[in-house]
């Protein structure tokens, strides 16, 4: 019996500790912590979206067309968020990464556009994609506290 009032001391204890924990967090973090978990399970059902495509469909590009441009919308809205300030610097990089996304869709209707596809111009845009997940990438590692190592640009800090 005495074992049992220990272990349920100790759950109780840890129950408290995680309360604590959780209640003591900055109501700005935490919203911005979720914004971000929405924005990336978002791209994530969007990415499902796109790979479940039968690309033998003759609906294949106008349902690839439609996906991306919800996550033209998603971008956009990643863009608006309002990054806490120890993560201001980010701002920037959430911006360019909705403007390249903005790009690579239009780039992308653009190509499949006159019912033929131009694959240079596939080329822009998917270059352009991967310009914006990169940067989201980046900002992610980031938030993380990680530095990426392969960050090809310089940004400025403050000391």
């Amino acid at each position: 019996m005495n074992r049992w009032k220990l272990i349920l001391k100790t759950n109780v204890i840890l129950l408290i500790v995680l309360l604590l924990t959780a209640c003591g967090e900055d109501p700005e973090i935490a919203q911005f912590r979720k914004s971000i978990d929405d924005f990336c399970t978002k791209i994530s059902e969007i990415d499902s979206g796109i790979n479940g495509i039968d690309a033998q469909s003759e609906n294949a590009a106008a349902e690839l067309l439609s996906y991306l441009d919800d996550l033209d919308i998603v971008f956009r809205a990643f863009a608006r968020l309002d990054f806490p300030d120890e993560f201001d610097y980010l701002e920037k990089l959430a911006d360019e990464s909705s403007q390249y996304m903005t790009e690579a869709v239009k780039s992308y209707h653009e190509a499949y556009g006159n019912n033929y596809y131009n694959e240079s111009t596939g080329e822009y845009a998917r270059q352009y994609y991967s310009r914006a997940y990169k940067r989201v990438q980046i900002i992610i590692s980031f938030l993380h506290g990680d530095t990426p190592n392969d960050v090809d640009f310089s940004m400025e800090t403050e000391n």
